[in-house]
């Protein structure tokens, strides 16, 4: 690496904010000061618009969105692309929905970073599991029912639901369940957790995009909501909760 080179790396800097589920008021006093220096924000395709109001007039906006079913730049691609900036000196905020650490990739950005001698920090965010608790007024987690959270993804890189889920756990109805990315495989999910003896009757509930003036809450038992989802899939991102805790009254 060139001089010039090793210079820019050394004054560029990477860090990863988590925007929440898309609502301005839950970014952290943190991700706001981040977000106030930079100089490049890469923002994914959920992170709302209101941070925008907290940017320097000068700052790049890139949008590097992905959502399921729709045209997104590949993974490496993002990577990359933040790195070239940094390596310029620049100040880049790669936003991200949610919390960088659940479901968002950050270890493949981190490792590219570092990799490439950049400068890399993580700035927390609400992830859309307890935001979508506090806007059903429920908590995950009830002294005596639930005393395990379990966080999964529904969606594997094909598409399709993860073939090494661990579904003795996925059917223990004492822990709270927090499925990301499982409109589309939460019925096939559904049957195979009933099949391992999880009760069709289990409380759960869906909120469709959350943070947003479109958001949308169904309740129901799983095998009522796997049953919505296999007739009308909704068009927005979806947070499905499900076990015990979740009994209403």
């Amino acid at each position: 690496m060139s001089k010039s080179i090793e210079s820019a790396a050394a004054n560029g800097r990477i860090t990863l904010v988590g925007a929440g589920p898309g609502d301005a008021d839950l970014l952290t006093l943190r991700a706001i000061k981040r977000l106030q220096a930079a100089d490049v924000v890469l923002y994914d395709d959920l992170a709302g618009e209101g941070f925008m109001a907290y940017l320097d007039p000068n700052a790049e906006m890139v949008a590097v969105g992905k959502r399921a079913g729709h045209p997104s730049p590949r993974q490496d691609e993002v990577s990359r692309l933040a790195i070239s900036y940094a390596l310029r000196g620049k100040h880049v905020v790669r936003l991200k929905a949610g919390d960088p650490t659940l479901f968002a990739r950050a270890d493949e950005e981190l490792r590219a970073a570092r990799e490439a001698g950049i400068a890399v920090e993580i700035v927390p965010g609400i992830t859309t599991a307890t935001a979508a608790a506090a806007t059903i007024g429920a908590s995950l987690t009830k002294r005596g029912v639930a005393r395990r959270v379990q966080f999964v993804t529904g969606h594997d890189v094909d598409g399709r639901l993860p073939r090494d889920l661990d579904l003795a756990a996925l059917a223990d109805a004492t822990a709270t369940t927090c499925v990301y990315m499982g409109k589309a495989t939460f019925p096939a999910l559904v049957a195979q957790l009933i099949a391992r003896g999880l009760s069709a009757a289990t409380p759960a509930v869906m909120v469709e995009s959350l943070g947003s003036e479109a958001t949308n809450v169904q309740r129901g038992s799983v095998s009522e909501l796997a049953a919505r989802l296999t007739a009308d899939r909704p068009a927005g991102p979806c947070m499905i909760l499900y076990g015990a805790a979740l009994e209403e009254g």
